[in-house]
């Protein structure tokens, strides 16, 4: 083992998000154009067991949660064989993905076997027209069929729905939403809309807060908050009435946990991203292929992760959106 990995601030950084692919089979509004984006070069897409050298190296400095993302990683080809490779490493407790649901009828099956034990599903509206207009994909009853399939998989962990919130769009989910997550297994989360779209359209007005949305569901469901654990994302909710179900909201923007953050970032490219909203990034593909060893490595990651910001600054005056999108840095 090597000594745990410390940001200069002093939180204790455990968690890695790794980009497999930037590429995407939706198009969603708030995320990219709807003729898309120009994809990475192949080549420049990190290979299986350039990822799982990196992956295995951070876990040997304490990272012991990875979550698998995009783009969209399921139409990374053999994608289950990577999650493989990746639960094979000891030093992992969790291992998870994000996915859009349109590929999961097909392998969530190889997945739980793999050894992934939790899924976030990202649906934002669960109705037909609306998720066509939001995903401009008619694709809602292939993306429900995905998660009932995986709902049906013995052994399969928490499986979780992510659904962004913009004003003018979401609030006619929430009430829908909120009845599905007393209805089904599965713990629905409402993520504020971030300064993450290609368009570089966000504005603070678009965001549609978790206050506003509790409201909404508090007037028909009335909701008990839970106890948060230490660097949690999310703020967890359940019924006051008893009702099976949890709702989660994710508040970046109104309410930022960037004081306990412990996450950082692996794109598809193999850059270090030390922050959602960075400005920097730390090129590890380039040492990688040089044939730098596990010492040298894990001294470029050392620096960069010293040097992790304190926090996004998204609400303060002259906050630059980073020139790369959430499909390209990965959720």
């Amino acid at each position: 083992m090597r000594a745990p990995l410390v940001d200069g601030h002093g939180r204790r950084i455990n968690d890695l998000r790794v980009s497999v692919t930037d590429r995407c089979n939706f198009r969603c509004q708030y995320c990219m154009p709807a003729e898309g984006l120009t994809w990475l070069d192949r080549d420049d897409v990190l290979r299986f067991e350039e990822i799982e050298r990196l992956v295995r190296l951070l876990a040997e400095m304490g990272i012991d949660s990875v979550r698998l993302t995009g783009g969209e990683p399921l139409v990374r080809r053999d994608f289950p064989a990577l999650a493989g490779m990746l639960a094979a490493i000891p030093q992992l407790t969790d291992l998870s993905v994000t996915t859009n649901g349109f590929l999961l009828e097909r392998d969530a099956a190889a997945l739980v076997a793999a050894g992934v034990q939790r899924f976030n599903v990202s649906i934002d509206s669960l109705q037909r027209d609306r998720f066509f207009e939001m995903t401009r994909r008619d694709a809602l009853p292939r993306v429900l069929a995905g998660l009932h399939a995986l709902a049906s998989q013995p052994g399969v962990g928490k499986v979780k729905i992510n659904a962004v919130a913009l004003r003018g769009y979401t609030e006619d989910e929430v009430l829908p939403f909120a009845r599905f997550a007393r209805e089904h297994p599965f713990e629905v989360r409402f993520i504020e809309f971030m300064p993450l779209d290609a368009d570089q359209a966000w504005t603070p007005g678009s965001v549609l807060s978790g206050e506003e949305i509790r409201a909404i569901v508090g007037r028909e469901f009335p909701l008990e908050e839970e106890e948060r654990e230490p660097s949690a994302t999310a703020r967890t909710y359940r019924f006051v009435d008893g009702t099976p179900g949890r709702l989660g909201f994710i508040d970046p923007v109104s309410h930022p946990f960037c004081s306990d953050c412990n996450r950082i970032r692996l794109t598809a490219d193999g850059k270090l991203r030390t922050c959602l909203f960075s400005l920097g990034e730390t090129d590890l593909r380039t040492p990688l292929r040089a044939g730098a060893t596990d010492d040298e490595l894990e001294a470029v990651l050392r620096e960069a992760v010293w040097r992790k910001e304190l926090k996004h600054r998204v609400n303060e005056k002259g906050f630059q959106q980073p020139a790369r999108s959430m499909s390209a840095i990965g959720g």
